[in-house]
């Protein structure tokens, strides 16, 4: 199966759970993770089961921030690869592990460090952004960090007219859209659940439900953004929602894991994710690949630890540092 495909369709098996052994499951993953005095972070889009077990959902930046406000030395990052990077590049003093080593992610992998060398020496006067959702090797070559939600204030916050963007396409387009007086050069890099999106779906969708508000991520397709009534990160989404009191149903343009979190918000809501080119909801492959049993195995065999090498992680650390430092836009 390719990866286009792979985005596309959810194994049959997320559609049916056992509840009775999730909820064994669960019962063993508070128990280990008592004994082991270890936090469990979830993303956005984990499974449903997986957010409900952990101690914190939220988006990558924000939970390696809340790992470091907690006193438990043992991290449990269920979400991808580069999360967990930047969870340990933010607490190097403790353990993070990763449940599953399969949770990669194909828009880090766009980009390596040879890559970005190269880039750079083609615009050597150039400031280099960087996504957040990137390798730690990738952010040490940087000089500055962004996310979903504050890439135009890390971008408005530079002095610099020329600026390199890596390593999402549709990211960096929304962005420099709303920068015309700045050159931004953008990596061709894309996050392939989002980006199987077309705004011809999101029209089908709004056509089906005329009252509906839609929100959309900036990973996804220009066309998809020019028909959304808000852009946002994960973490918007729940603002978003919060703006539009009225509104009864919402077309999400976005992995379908965010829906449980907005449903379990918003109970008197109706959450339609979006469809892909084929009909099917969009799945990220990898974010599935930590389920239950891979964290009770994590929690009981202490794998799979995360290491960035001390220089990477410093010069890492310094990119995301000045991302934080840059005042958010009211």
């Amino acid at each position: 199966m390719s990866l286009a495909t792979a985005v596309r369709i959810a194994p049959p098996a997320y559609a049916q759970v056992d509840e009775e052994r999730h909820a064994v499951l669960r019962r063993q993953i508070h128990r280990l993770a008592r004994r082991r005095k270890a936090l469990i972070l979830a993303h956005n889009y984990q499974l449903p089961e997986v957010q409900d077990v952990a101690h914190f959902v939220g988006d990558s930046l924000g939970l390696a921030l809340e790992a470091q406000q907690d006193p438990r030395q043992t991290i449990v990052f269920c979400g991808v690869h580069f999360m967990a990077e930047s969870a340990k590049i933010l607490n190097q003093e403790k353990r993070v592990l990763l449940p599953s080593l399969a949770a990669g992610c194909s828009l880090s992998d766009s980009i390596t460090a040879e890559s970005l060398e190269e880039w750079k020496c083609r615009y050597p006067d150039h400031v280099v952004v960087t996504y957040i959702n990137s390798s730690a090797e990738v952010k040490a070559l940087s000089d500055i960090c962004c996310t979903s939600a504050n890439a135009v204030s890390v971008i408005r916050s530079l002095p610099d007219k020329k600026i390199l963007f890596t390593p999402d396409r549709n990211l960096g387009r929304w962005v420099a859209r709303q920068f015309p007086e700045k050159e931004i050069v953008i990596y061709d890099g894309c996050c392939p659940t989002h980006d199987v999106l077309r705004g011809a779906d999101v029209a089908s969708g709004r056509r089906g439900h005329p009252e509906a508000v839609v929100v959309a991520h900036p990973e996804c397709r220009e066309d998809v953004l020019e028909l959304a009534d808000e852009v946002c990160s994960t973490t918007g989404m729940v603002a978003a929602v919060e703006r539009h009191p009225e509104a009864k149903t919402f077309i999400i343009a976005t992995e379908w894991g965010l829906v449980h979190q907005l449903k379990k918000r918003f109970p008197d809501k109706e959450f339609i994710v979006a469809d892909g080119c084929i009909g099917c909801r969009l799945h990220c492959p990898y974010m599935k690949m930590n389920d239950l049993d891979s964290i009770a195995r994590s929690l009981q065999e202490d794998v799979f630890e995360i290491q960035v090498d001390p220089d990477i992680a410093s010069r890492a650390r310094l990119t995301l540092e000045r991302m934080m430092a840059v005042p958010r836009d009211r």
